[in-house]
């Protein structure tokens, strides 16, 4: 990759992680989409196979999601009537 082209890529990067961490979160997903534009022109064949395995990772964090919130409601349902203090006592040890 030509050295503009990484800098390009960093530099749209970054500018996105700063503009998600200001929450201006529509120019940072502009600045994201051009790093990631100027990679996917570099490497086509590794955007292609993610892209096609798109799918399978968002069933996979799906249900990574509803093992988070299976979980979330058990430690609820455990914990109902007992003060913050002492759940937070009975898991620090």
């Amino acid at each position: 990759m030509d050295s503009w082209k990484k800098a390009v890529v960093a530099g749209a990067i970054g500018a996105g992680a700063i503009l998600f961490m200001k929450r201006r979160f529509p120019a940072g997903v502009l600045a994201t989409g051009l790093g990631l534009a100027v990679l996917a022109s570099e490497y086509p064949e590794h955007f292609e196979r993610v892209r096609r395995r798109l799918p399978e990772y968002f069933e996979r964090g799906m249900q990574v999601m509803e093992m988070a919130g299976r979980a979330g409601r058990r430690l609820t349902w455990a914990n109902a009537g007992r003060s913050a203090m002492e759940v937070w006592e009975e898991i620090s040890g």
